[in-house]
């Protein structure tokens, strides 16, 4: 299978282009620089990718996407919204002018399209929040839609904190661990809904070969914690103290806007298309999670 990918640069790209690559795919990179051999040059903000270099594509992974953390200006939140709605509609056109499109497209979405919902269970029925973020995943997964109309099987994966130390919330909650003043955040009480990065790619490939799955689905671990079971389950395992907490007005001095959103909002979600399709999470529990990937954390940490 030639599996087209964007964003291939990213914690999840890396990942899964080893992972097609050990099973003796074939990937082709989308590149905004200049294309060399495996690659195709795109320009996602003008919408520029020539469907005649996509000939011979069987799937796409869609990954593309501004780097949400930082503080929200106005500027920022409108790199987060066009790297995410113009580049799925530029990659989405080329794919419905293609004679032959692929048979799949998988687009990376967030749970953060449920918004800030308390201890509701979320499924991928569920409708969608307010506010910037829910406003964003709802405008990226419908700029694909029409992809549909040629036949593709569209995948829409609302991914949840993904736990790596080579991107992501995790690697960035190191730091404060590095300084054994690793904490509980606002209340503690808001729920987190996690994935491990083996099951993101796991996920993945179980969708790319799964014709059954199609539309939303939810891709974090079935046991979603509360910000104070992580952080208490991250410091067990490190052997590091947890007891300087963060006051929920200390994460909106620091990071405005997205400390609403991310830091302090409670998203608690449920993997429910994967579980009925038959995925079998690798890393369904925090602890057993957060273990495999210690030798890891503690080379960070070390760093």
């Amino acid at each position: 299978m030639n599996v087209l990918i964007s964003g291939a640069s990213g914690m999840v790209g890396t990942a899964l282009s080893e992972a097609l690559k050990a099973e003796r795919h074939r990937v082709t990179i989308l590149t905004r620089g200049n294309a060399g051999e495996g690659q195709v040059f795109w320009d996602p903000l003008k919408g520029a990718l020539d469907s005649a270099a996509l000939t011979g594509i069987d799937a796409v992974v869609h990954l593309a996407g501004e780097n949400i953390a930082g503080r929200w200006t106005a500027s920022k939140k409108k790199a987060i919204r066009d790297s995410r709605i113009l580049g799925t509609q530029t990659l989405s056109n080329a794919l419905l002018n293609m004679n032959t499109p692929p048979k799949v497209m998988i687009c990376a979405s967030a749970i953060g399209y449920y918004g800030n919902r308390g201890d509701e269970m979320l499924t991928e029925s569920s409708a969608a929040g307010t506010g910037f973020l829910p406003e964003v995943c709802k405008d990226w997964e419908a700029a694909s839609a029409a992809v549909e109309k040629a036949g593709i099987r569209r995948v829409l994966l609302r991914i949840g904190v993904i736990l790596s130390t080579k991107g992501g919330a995790l690697a960035k909650m190191l730091t404060p661990f590095k300084m054994g003043v690793g904490g509980v955040i606002g209340s503690g009480t808001q729920y987190m809904s996690w994935i491990s990065l083996n099951d993101v790619i796991g996920a993945i490939l179980f969708a790319l070969n799964n014709q059954t799955l199609s539309g939303p689905v939810n891709l974090v671990a079935p046991n979603a914690a509360t910000n104070r079971e992580f952080t208490k389950t991250l410091g067990k395992v490190l052997g590091r103290p947890t007891i300087f907490p963060m006051p929920a007005f200390a994460a909106k001095l620091l990071f405005g806007e997205m400390a609403n959103d991310l830091l302090l909002g409670s998203t608690r979600v449920k993997p429910e298309r994967l579980a009925q399709a038959g995925y079998a999470f690798m890393d369904p529990q925090l602890e057993e999670a957060f273990e495999a990937v210690v030798d890891n954390i503690e080379a960070a940490i070390q760093g």
